[in-house]
């Protein structure tokens, strides 16, 4: 059994290999065939998370801010950026099983701009995204 560390290192891995190198082979290796996905901007499925991502611009980008574990379960918080469109700040929960990505949920939102921002703070990280900080 792996530890909550081995897990976030684990999670943290797989998402550079399939959303930053987009290597699909190798990405095959850290996701279950049996993935679950329980997202409403996924399709079902491993197959599924691969050919959104595959639709997706090459300047696609993923930033983690928080790595979070606790026993099979990490929690992200990270901001994917790159697709043309606002970024969007999404907590993602992964279920790891015997080494592998097993089933996923998320919270996905739009990133605000100073403008949009009620708190007049970020979403992520300590500053406003370059190019939305009206």
């Amino acid at each position: 059994m792996s530890t909550p560390e081995q897990n976030k290192e684990l999670v943290l891995t797989a998402f550079d290999t399939l959303f930053g190198k987009r290597d699909y082979a190798a990405a095959e290796e850290f996701w279950s065939e049996d993935y679950l996905q329980h997202s409403r901007h996924i399709p079902p499925g491993r197959e599924g998370l691969f050919n959104l991502v595959r639709a997706l611009p090459a300047a696609l980008r993923y930033d983690n801010q928080l790595a979070v574990a606790e026993g099979d379960y990490v929690m992200f918080y990270g901001r994917f950026s790159g697709t043309g469109e606002t970024a969007s700040v999404v907590a993602d929960v992964v279920r790891v099983e015997n080494g592998r990505l097993a089933e996923h949920w998320d919270v996905w939102e739009d990133e605000a701009t100073r403008a949009e921002s009620a708190s007049g703070l970020p979403m992520f990280a300590d500053h406003f995204p370059h190019g939305r900080a009206r």
